[in-house]
């Protein structure tokens, strides 16, 4: 249903920046740039039909990052009284004097600041009320108890939450946007002589509409755990692996990792020599979408207020960039690529926004089904990566592929190899969809090797 609007102002928290950038020059910095964020959230969860739990939770905080010359400091606080705002700036300035020289970091240039921000759809006002919220609990759940062999709920939830932000500078930007975001899903548990097995399903979108149904929701859930239980191991050797997409986005955050400015800056990456280079197959496309309506991540502009917009990181298996913010572009001496990563209170990192792998043009199920003998994997646990060399390994436990077909379940088995390698050989199925930040379709591997007995 939708009720009055009362979700966070913008406008308000615009005032705030502005507001604590101008006591920071009275308090001697010579710049300043201030965040700020407000965020309403309601989540409530059920069991056995009946009301768990329900949660509000309110926050209202703020950042600042001061600059005395070519010393910085920054604090993140939520008090924001006339008192809290005027304390935390002079200890903010009285910290930068004392903080050692960095020659690279500074406020984005004035030239480089967005001056005419994109329109970007990311708020639905619709409330979810509490009884709306158990509800959709009840009805996932429900879907998901209906799956034979499941036995018992762990937790099913609903939630919604509406937040603003605002970010502004010293050298002339102010601006502010607004978030919604909608959620639900089940954990729930599956028995079988003895054996037990958990697993999940949920959904999230920054409207309604674009949820997927309680129905689906449930039924993956209920059918995802009861396909678990009773897993068995395997002999270790080197096999063909399917990564689901829900797990395969790993290898996307492992690559935006690599490819940091500031990693590749302070020389910790495996693909430090590797910019315009081959790095995966040819027609490989991996992008960066920052303008799509209704991402999760989506932002008219770069945590540092900058231009930004959709790029290929790799493009027909090139990598073609690095995640540049301001201060690794000086520091490798390239041009900034709109990739700085707000952070409350604290210098920006870089990172992507809305990202995903490019779907190829062959089912999941065709690629299992000519797989003489190979793993299937649902779900990772401890993963462990050198980011020097990127050598990875990860426990992982999903399916056993003999014969073209999903076997039987397995568990305690490992899967591990070198990033290089992996990205150069994996090959992207056709069943990408768009449920969050990072999206993958699920990636074949041909081969990897993979530890069971």
């Amino acid at each position: 249903m939708t009720q009055p609007n009362s979700a966070p102002d913008p406008q308000k928290l615009q005032d705030i920046a502005a507001d604590l950038i101008a006591r920071a020059r009275r308090a001697g910095a010579d710049s300043a740039e201030a965040s700020v964020s407000e965020s309403r959230t309601t989540e409530l969860s059920v069991r056995d039909g009946d009301l768990e739990d329900i949660e509000r939770s309110e926050s209202l905080d703020a950042g600042v990052r001061v600059f005395v010359g070519a010393r910085q400091a920054g604090v993140a606080f939520s008090d924001l009284s006339e008192h809290g705002r005027s304390l935390t700036i002079e200890r903010a300035v009285a910290m930068a004097r004392l903080s050692p020289e960095d020659p690279f970091s500074a406020l984005a240039e004035a030239e480089r600041l967005c001056t005419n921000p994109p329109e970007i759809a990311m708020f639905d006002p619709t409330q979810w009320s509490p009884e709306e919220l158990e509800a959709r609990s009840i009805e996932v759940e429900q879907a998901a108890r209906a799956i034979h062999g499941v036995s018992k709920t762990d937790a099913a939830f609903a939630s919604f939450g509406q937040g603003a932000a605002a970010y502004a500078t010293t050298t002339g930007f102010n601006q502010g946007w607004r978030k919604s975001m909608f959620s639900y899903g089940a954990s729930v548990i599956a028995e079988r002589n003895g054996a037990m097995e958990r697993d999940y399903a949920a959904t999230a979108a920054r409207r309604p509409g674009d949820l997927r149904t309680t129905l689906d929701i449930g039924t993956e859930a209920g059918e995802r755990t009861a396909r678990r239980v009773g897993p068995q191991k395997i002999d270790s050797g080197v096999q063909p692996v399917v990564f689901d997409r829900r797990v395969a986005t790993t290898f996307l955050s492992a690559l935006c990792g690599a490819i940091s400015g500031p990693a590749v800056a302070r020389g910790i990456s495996f693909l430090r020599d590797k910019l315009g280079q081959p790095v995966f197959a040819p027609g490989i496309n991996i992008i960066d979408d920052p303008h799509r309506d209704w991402g999760h991540s989506s932002c008219a502009f770069d945590g540092e207020g900058t231009v930004n917009r959709r790029s290929n990181l790799v493009e027909d298996g090139r990598l073609t960039t690095w995640l540049l913010n301001s201060a690794a572009s000086r520091q490798l001496k390239l041009a900034p690529t709109g990739h700085a990563r707000r952070s409350m209170g604290g210098a920006p990192g870089a990172g992507p926004t809305n990202l995903h792998l490019e779907a190829g043009s062959q089912s999941r199920e065709a690629m299992i089904g000519a797989i003489e003998s190979g793993v299937l994997v649902m779900e990772m646990f401890g993963p462990s990566l050198n980011s020097n060399t990127g050598d990875w390994s990860v426990g992982v436990s999903g399916y056993r592929i003999s014969k073209g077909q999903i076997d039987h379940p397995v568990s305690e088995i490992t899967v591990a190899g070198n990033l290089m390698d992996i990205f150069a050989r994996l090959v992207p199925a056709s069943d990408l969809e768009f449920r969050g930040s990072v999206n993958s379709p699920s990636i074949l591997v041909d081969k990897l090797s993979v530890g069971g007995l």
